[in-house]
Order: C-alpha cells, then sequence, then structure tokens
C-alpha cells in the first residue's frame, strides 16, 4: 500500500512536516510505501473553473502550466492521502488549497475516483484557528466519498518555531495514533475497495 503526504507549509522542515512525518512512522512500520510531497512555496495557482476537466475526462487539470497535475498524479495513486498544512488566519496555506479546489474538482469530473482512499488532515498552529483549516481539508475529503478517520483529538500540533510542535505530548501522541489507525483502516479495506458503493 502507498500512502503521500503533502506538505502544505513553505518551511520545508517546519511544524506541518514534524507533524507528517510522525503520522507515517506506524505506516512505514507497517510496511507501507510512504512519500511526502512539498507542496508549500511551490508555483502551484488555483482553480479557473475553467471546467475542462469535465469535458476532457482524463483525471488531470487542463492547467498544465504549473506543478499540479505531477502531484495529483501521487494522490490518484495513493491508497492514503494525509494533508497537512500550518494554519494562516485559520485556514490552510494558498497551496494546499489550490491543490484541494482542483484535485477536487478533477476527482468529482472523473467519476470520484478518490471515492473509498482513506482521508486525513493535520495543522499546525500557533495558538489558535488550527479546526477550521483541519475542516478545509476534511470538506473535500468528505465530498470526494473518502474515510476519514479520527484519533484521539483534533489532529493538530502546538508550536511557532521549527521543531516546537515536538513539545506538544499530547499533539505528537495524536498524530501517531492517527498513523497506526490509517494503518489499521488501509488493511481492513484494501480487500474491499472495490466493492465502495457509488452513489
Amino acid at each position: 500500500m502507498y500512502a503521500v503526504a503533502l506538505n502544505g507549509s513553505p518551511r520545508k522542515d517546519g511544524n506541518t512536516s514534524h507533524l507528517l512525518a510522525e503520522v507515517l512512522g506506524p505506516l512505514q512500520q507497517g510496511g507501507w510505501n510512504t512519500e511526502t510531497i512539498q507542496v508549500g512555496g511551490r508555483d502551484i495557482r488555483g482553480c479557473i473553473a475553467c471546467y475542462k476537466c469535465v469535458e476532457n475526462k482524463d483525471q488531470r487539470c487542463a492547467v498544465d502550466t504549473d506543478e499540479f497535475n505531477a502531484i495529483l498524479e501521487k494522490m490518484l495513486q495513493a491508497q492514503a492521502l494525509i494533508l497537512g498544512t500550518p494554519t494562516y488566519f485559520a485556514d490552510v496555506s494558498a497551496e494546499l488549497k489550490a491543490v484541494l479546489d482542483r484535485s477536487g474538482l478533477v476527482s468529482q469530473a472523473n467519476g470520484v475516483p478518490f471515492r473509498g482512499k482513506i482521508g486525513a488532515a493535520v495543522a499546525a498552529v500557533r495558538r489558535g484557528g488550527a479546526i477550521h483549516a483541519f475542516d478545509t481539508i476534511n470538506h473535500m475529503f468528505l465530498m470526494s466519498q473518502m474515510i476519514v478517520p479520527g484519533s484521539t483529538y483534533w489532529n493538530m500540533g502546538i508550536g511557532f518555531d521549527k521543531g516546537d510542535v515536538r513539545g506538544d505530548a499530547e499533539g505528537m501522541t495524536n498524530v501517531r495514533h492517527l498513523g497506526a489507525v490509517i494503518d489499521w483502516l488501509g488493511r481492513a479495506v484494501s480487500e474491499r475497495i472495490d466493492s465502495y458503493p457509488a452513489p
């Protein structure tokens, strides 16, 4: 099985990356192939609502002048998506929002290939607003008929400077547990994914 983590923070070794690494640990121990893709700071533009993906039905965004389609290809291959973001004004980073909007629409336009995949959100936060960022990611997952696992608390870690989140013992315990739950859930659904009910 393959899990891809998208780091929506422009800080490659910031708190978001620490949270994602902690989620991936139990998956790696469980034998999953894992990959972390840097999204924050890359050339990824927002959806322009051209709806060419609805016409083309080729599981790609028609706007092919930035780095989005390469990321989408990995998302479509994965059995589990873990999307991480810093909290910017109580929401996700601009690059991650662009990925959410474009991948969600391409999925809807192509028979919902995200259906039955596991989707988990994590948010790094200095103080407040993480729940809204967490919800933004989960909205795309739920509208795409994905399976969203829970953990011991909301999937967030508190910290400001790079690495501070490692001092949030409860947050780190929560995301480690999230990784274990994704591993368990992936095994539980892997043999039944082809029978996921269509609407």
